[in-house]
């Protein structure tokens, strides 16, 4: 990998986390009263997005869509298989019950990620209407309509929100 190559990545995780971290701080200041700090923060965030999308399309990280969902299932299957179990174990070792619950939330939720990735990616040339809502607790996603309670964190179904 070249220099440049090795810079793109830095730049594209640098940027993606500055859009993530901005818009917490967005929620935060909104809860706080302050609308238009946060209103900066929400700016701000897709300003990074806008850095991080074109730091991605440099290192030519953007294929088709067929593609892009391989990429998807894969990245999602190595977050549950690989990184958040060891990761479990550490918080629970050191009795971080925070860490604990937000790294099972997260894996569990992956795991639905890569498995609606690759229903898609089977069904790429079927052109149905498919609604998604996401739990804003824990990440898990619900096609056409939340459940009662979110089967992983057992969120009510007002905590879901529909994504477009």
């Amino acid at each position: 990998m070249s220099k440049t190559d090795s810079h793109l990545k830095q730049a594209f995780a640098g940027e993606s986390q500055a859009n993530r971290k901005y818009l917490a701080f967005a929620q935060q200041a909104d809860k706080e009263g302050y609308a238009q700090v946060a209103k900066l923060f929400r700016a701000a965030a897709e300003a990074e997005t806008v850095h991080a999308h074109s730091h991605l399309r440099a290192l030519g990280a953007v294929g088709s869509t067929a593609d892009n969902l391989k990429e998807a299932v894969g990245g999602e299957t190595y977050e549950f298989e690989t990184m958040y179990p060891p990761m479990i174990e550490d918080a629970v070792a050191e009795g971080n019950k925070a860490a604990e619950r937000s790294f099972r939330y997260a894996l569990d939720a992956e795991q639905v990620h890569a498995e609606l990735y690759a229903k898609a990616l089977k069904n790429l040339e079927v052109k149905e209407e498919v609604s998604y809502l996401i739990c804003t607790v824990c990440g898990y996603i619900a096609e056409n309509g939340a459940p009662a309670k979110c089967p992983i964190c057992g969120a009510a179904a007002k905590a879901f929100r529909a994504v477009n």
